[in-house]
């Protein structure tokens, strides 16, 4: 009897450790995905217009093929890179992340640029939709949005792997990272999918109907293009922002300790000035010069991306997600 106590014990006692790995796991997979958030809100601003002219039939099943095109960029490439680095080359996860971070400012820079037809040199072929007949349309744009998440997945992997600890285990760093994989993607696209059927819902409320539910439905209606506005708003300004942040972390844990010091005084400034909103004053100022930095960083990298990044991704990670999708239908 005392041996099946013990042995009980030490299934409790096992069981309780368990708990506790799962709750860390959960925990570092929410902080992982929150550090992500300035990619996951551009990605949701910049998806709906893949489906845009397209039949109301035919926009669930083309956001249901990118879904699937950023599941395999992130479970089938991204993460098993991730693991890689971590075990074989943990000194380049920095870097990376920079670049990352560089490519978010130039994104941004990009849409703000473009309000002010400051710059030409973007690549066209990333942001517009291809001419052609129904099928070859829908390919072409699912095509071009499977791209764009490639880059975002990759800068969300990549900062999911920089929140894990270097000291968990591999199979802990997977299991996180394909946590925030399958979060993040089912978060960013069902938030998508709702947004470009919002409309229709507006539509079918409205019609036919008096009173609160058609009023209901006008309303949707009428804010939609206002919300999308918003969305493509606070997508660019978080994109800036993380990027700016990324960089600056970056260089300071590279050995250059000035831009993030400079920075962390000034904040410290701003809270003595106004204590009583002492958090608060820190943040903006922190979040308004890290924006300052990835504004001028993306402004400055405009013409550079369109020769090299866009290009390279063309030759080489674009057909394999391609042929990925084509083999899935």
């Amino acid at each position: 009897m005392s041996g099946l106590i013990a042995l009980l014990d030490d299934i409790a006692t096992i069981s309780k450790v368990a708990a506790a790995s799962i709750d860390d796991v959960a925990g570092q997979a929410a902080k992982a995905g929150a550090k992500a958030a300035g990619a996951l809100i551009d990605d949701a601003a910049v998806t709906p217009k893949y489906v845009q002219g397209f039949k109301a039939d035919r926009e669930l099943p083309i956001v249901w093929k990118i879904t699937r095109g950023s599941l395999f960029n992130k479970l089938v490439i991204l993460l098993p890179v991730a693991l890689l680095l971590t075990v074989f080359a943990p000194w380049l996860i920095t870097p990376l992340l920079m670049l990352g971070g560089a490519y978010l400012c130039y994104e941004g820079a990009h849409k703000i640029a473009s309000l002010f037809h400051a710059s030409d040199t973007h690549d066209s072929k990333a942001h517009t939709h291809p001419e052609g007949d129904g099928a070859a349309l829908e390919e072409a744009r699912v095509a071009g949005a499977i791209k764009t998440d490639f880059i975002l997945s990759a800068e969300i992997m990549t900062i999911a792997l920089s929140t894990i600890p270097a000291s968990d285990a591999l199979w802990v760093k997977a299991l996180i990272l394909a946590i925030v994989a399958v979060g993040v993607t089912i978060a960013v696209y069902g938030a998508v999918a709702l947004i470009v059927k919002a409309d229709d819902l507006g539509v079918h409320l409205a019609k036919g109907r008096t009173g609160p539910v058609a009023a209901f439905g006008r309303g949707i209606v009428i804010v939609m293009p206002h919300l999308m506005t918003l969305l493509m708003i606070v997508g660019t300004a978080a994109m800036i922002w993380v990027g700016g942040q990324i960089i600056v972390h970056g260089v300071h844990d590279l050995g250059w300790h000035l831009p993030y010091d400079t920075i962390h005084h000034m904040a410290e400034a701003a809270a003595a000035a106004v204590p009583a909103i002492a958090g608060i004053a820190a943040w903006v100022t922190t979040a308004f010069f890290d924006g300052i930095i990835g504004l001028v960083l993306g402004l400055i990298l405009l013409p550079v991306a369109s020769m090299i990044i866009n290009p390279v991704m063309q030759a080489t990670i674009l057909p394999v997600v391609q042929r990925f999708t084509k083999s899935r239908e």
